[in-house]
């Protein structure tokens, strides 16, 4: 899964203490969000992401915006997917 329009990704740690890639990739109005271990293993989907890693594609959607490369439409609808999904997330 090389680098594709829209793609946004990221680091972090999992609950292991293993450091994953994390990538979010526009899939019509959804997101698909995607785990690799190492370089070289296989891109595993994540069919139920954290609220860490919706606020970190939340982010990268914000500084997209910013430099024009997305809509400001991709933010509010992303934070409203976000609010559906964890209403008692405090989001700025």
């Amino acid at each position: 899964m090389g680098a594709r329009k829209g793609e946004i990704g990221w680091r972090r740690v999992d609950e292991e203490g293993d450091r994953l890639r994390i990538c979010a990739e526009p899939s019509g109005d959804e997101w698909r969000f995607y785990s690799q271990l190492r370089r070289n293993d296989r891109w595993e989907e994540i069919k139920n992401p954290p609220l860490e890693d919706w606020l970190e594609l939340l982010d990268g959607v914000r500084r997209r915006v910013s430099r024009k490369l997305m809509q400001p439409k991709a933010e509010k609808t992303l934070v409203r997917k976000i609010r559906e999904r964890f209403p008692e997330a405090e989001i700025e």
